[in-house]
This record gives structure tokens, sequence and C-alpha cells, in this order.
């Protein structure tokens, strides 16, 4: 069966060109790629990419698992998101350092400036009437939730997300998006949440270059993936792969205006 797929949340400017180029000759079936930032630089090559390739679609923003940005190195960064916002789909990846906290490499005070940043990203998705692209998961997302309410914004995408179930209806109750990756194959986790989430607020990611286990072990990780996970969606909610694949492609194109 062939069906069109979109990857919700990939990270190509950390491919190494060989394997870029191998992945972007193969995915003739994928409508686009929103490709996510981890700072300026990051964010400048992706812009880079966009006018590459038609396919690739840039967010841009400042990923919360590495050290705080100086002043002026948020200031420049917000100053060129700002001159950029025209071309960008989403505000992306921003979010809170779950995986640093945990391994002891944020501390109390530091926590706290990373919640500051954020809501800074997310006052601009207000302001921009922009989608924001998030890594919350845990006890970390009920704090993103509190910030998206408070500044009423609703277009709000969870990536790869992990959490407690009452978050996990909060989130499907405010309207915001999830995006399932090919661990689905083999996590229970994430196919409990599968269950759990309105499939018209799912959308499907490889997170790429980040690779997987299971039947993905050993192979780099690329857009085609994201065909077993609609396999395992589909089999999880018991509707056919056509309407799943539909439901979702859809849905990504309506949530980044595609």
């Amino acid at each position: 069966m062939t069906f069109s797929i979109i990857d919700a949340h990939i990270h190509l400017d950390h491919y190494e060109e060989k394997q870029l180029t191998e992945l972007m000759r193969n995915v003739t079936s994928v409508e686009a790629l929103i490709s996510v930032s981890f700072n300026l630089v990051s964010s400048q090559k992706n812009k880079t990419m966009a006018q590459r390739f038609q396919k690739v679609k840039p967010a841009y923003g400042f990923h919360p698992e590495q050290d705080l940005p100086s002043e002026s190195e948020l200031s420049e960064l917000l100053s060129w998101m700002e001159l950029e916002k025209v071309n960008m789909v989403a505000i992306g990846e921003v979010g809170l350092p779950y995986y640093r906290r945990l391994e002891g490499n944020v501390t109390a005070s530091e926590y706290g400036q990373y919640i500051e940043l954020l809501e800074e990203f997310i006052k601009r998705a207000s302001q921009w009437s922009k989608p924001i692209a998030l890594h919350a998961v845990y006890d970390d997302a009920p704090i993103v939730c509190d910030l998206l309410e408070k500044h009423s914004v609703k277009n709000a995408h969870f990536h790869w997300f992990k959490g407690d179930d009452a978050t996990l209806g909060r989130m499907a109750e405010n309207g915001y998006h999830i995006s399932i990756t090919p661990d689905v194959l083999y996590e229970e986790e994430i196919q409990k949440i599968v269950s759990m989430f309105p499939l018209s607020q799912t959308m499907v990611e490889t997170d790429g270059p980040w690779p997987f286990e299971g039947p993905f072990e050993g192979k780099m990780t690329n857009p085609l993936m994201m065909k077993e996970s609609l396999y395992e969606i589909s089999r999880i909610h018991r509707i056919p792969l056509e309407e799943v694949a539909l439901t979702v492609l859809e849905t990504t194109k309506r949530f980044y205006r595609l």
C-alpha cells in the first residue's frame, strides 16, 4: 500500500552530508520534513537546507538539553527568529531539560532559568501565531502545560511524549498534539500512549538521526521508518491503515499549515 507521510520532527542538520543525500534521495513518498533546530547556528543550517530541498520545512529555537544561552546569544537568536518568522513553520525545538536534570547537570536555580527561557519562546509563539515544537516529558510536561495555558497557546506539539495518564488527558483536552516515534513497535510505554490519545491529534516522527532498536537496530534513522509506525498505530487503534495514514497526514498538514 502506498501512502504519503510527513516527518513531524527530525534534526536534518545533524546528518552527515552523505547520509543526508541518501535520505533525501529515498523520501519520494514523504511530503515534508519538519526540521527542528538546536540553536542559532543550527537554525541557520536548517534555513539553508530548506532553500536546498523543497520538502524541508524549518523550525527555529533552542534545544533545552544543553547549557543555557548567554544573554547575548539569546538576544541574537530571538532577533534572527524575528527576521525569519515568515519563513519558519514553527518555533522549536524548545522545552525543559529533563535528561540533563536527571543526570544531575542542572541546579534548581538553573532549572528556573530554563523555565523562563521556555516562557520567552511560548510568548513569541503567541505573538507570531506560530506552532511550537516541544521537548517536555514526564514531570516537566505539567509545567509546560501551565505555561501554554497561561499564554493561551493551543498549537503545541509535544514530540516523543512520555508521561503520566493525567497529563496526557490534560494535553488531549487542551487540543495539544503528540508525535509517535518508531519505538512504538517495541516500547509498551509508547503503545499505551497511542491507545489513550486521540488519533486526530497524533502525528508521526523519527527524531532522526537518533537511532532506534528492535527491527531498526543498526540502521540509519530515516523517514520511511514512519510507515512501520503507522502500521502499529493502526493495529493499536484497530482502524484500517489507509484511514490512519490519511488522518495523521491531514492532522500534520493542518497543525503545521502546510
